[in-house]
């Protein structure tokens, strides 16, 4: 078991007495009621403390306190210069309330181990605010992870991520309605300092970290082979995927584009190398996350192919509202067999007996 690491607070003295553990149980007990004439930090910061009280009765009542602390004055104190362990405890203990997340995402105090927690919930706009943030994102990799595994982060958030990280969004990847009203504004800026440290480890020449069948082109892999480099990738950092994604030949990218990890499945998709017959074969894959299909779906250089846009539709995992862009774009054998077919959802078959009927009368 690790080692608990200990928290410094500075408290006044005025609110040290409360907390004191000499201080009389009843002292501490009356404290934990929360009607305590202190500023809101630092209010909040003794609650915090007697939360880990050793006498149950008084940690119980903190608690609660805690928990019904006034919107007004927690909205200060989240927004002020609280001690990291305490903005921490708050995003535990206010996971399930967006709005209190949202000023912790937005306080400079908070701790990266606490943003990290923030970046994996399910809150879009608490996700937003932390994308926004590249400072962060330069100096923690751990939350650049749970944004890209947060089911929350949209298309908006991912493109920004891998801009500033040198995979730009393809110019040729039509916008779609959710993703054109999804608005971020300015990113905080980062220092040249930072960009370059970062932009060096995913945009540097140095491959020697890779594996050679991951950078040759041309490479044929065995199953046992591809099984130990997909277990190597599942030690690399999301920055060295991400680079990976820049460098690496195709088996690495029919790797990478399956990572659980969204912002890797699209630095894979996007990478500078992909070849049409990769596209051809993601277009036609099962196992890729819809999010792939959709970057596919929405590029009006890939879909000029017919064979990509047989493969979207026939794909049962490709959004509904892109394979309805390209039933018309069908020969009507393959629309025969579109209506027939068990896997696509009911709304495409349904669609496509709709236009054969059509083309008949």
């Amino acid at each position: 078991m690790s080692e608990k690491r200990k928290i410094r607070l500075t408290l006044s003295p005025e609110a040290e007495r409360y907390v004191r553990r000499d201080a009389p149980v009843e002292v501490r007990a009356l404290a934990a009621a929360g009607a305590l004439p202190l500023p809101p930090v630092e209010l909040l910061t003794v609650l915090f403390v007697l939360c880990h009280d050793p006498d149950a009765r008084v940690k119980e009542r903190a608690r609660q306190s805690f928990e019904r602390l006034p919107e007004t004055l927690l909205g200060a104190a989240l927004s002020g210069p609280a001690n990291p362990a305490v903005l921490s405890y708050c995003a535990q203990t206010y996971r399930d309330q967006p709005e209190r997340l949202e000023r912790i995402a937005l306080n400079p105090a908070a701790d990266d181990a606490t943003i990290s927690f923030l970046a994996s919930l399910p809150h879009k706009r608490v996700v937003e605010i932390i994308a926004n943030n590249q400072q962060r994102l330069l100096r923690c990799p751990e939350i650049v992870e749970a944004l890209g595994q947060n089911p929350f982060t949209g298309r908006a958030v991912i493109d920004r991520i891998l801009g500033f990280l040198g995979l730009e969004r393809h110019p040729h990847e039509a916008p779609e309605e959710e993703f054109e009203q999804e608005s971020l504004g300015a990113p905080e800026p980062v220092t040249d300092e930072e960009a370059r440290a970062v932009l060096a480890a995913v945009l540097g020449e140095d491959v020697s970290g890779f594996a050679p069948e991951l950078l040759e082109e041309g490479v044929r892999l065995d199953e046992d082979k591809t099984r130990s480099l997909h277990a190597l990738m599942q030690t690399m950092s999301i920055f060295d995927k991400v680079k990976l994604a820049r460098v690496g030949n195709g088996e690495a990218r029919a790797l990478l584009v399956r990572d659980r990890n969204k912002l890797v499945a699209a630095a894979a998709i996007r990478s500078p190398k992909v070849q049409e017959q990769e596209i051809l074969a993601f277009a036609k894959a099962r196992n890729l996350s819809d999010e792939i299909l959709r970057i596919i779906a929405s590029s009006r250089e890939w879909t000029r192919s017919y064979a990509v846009k047989l493969a979207l539709v026939s794909n049962p995992k490709c959004p509904p509202q892109w394979s309805m862009r390209f039933l018309g774009h069908l020969h009507e054998r393959d629309l025969r067999a579109i209506m027939r077919s068990r896997e696509v959802p009911a709304v495409i078959s349904t669609q496509a007996r709709r236009m054969l009927q059509k083309k008949e009368k």
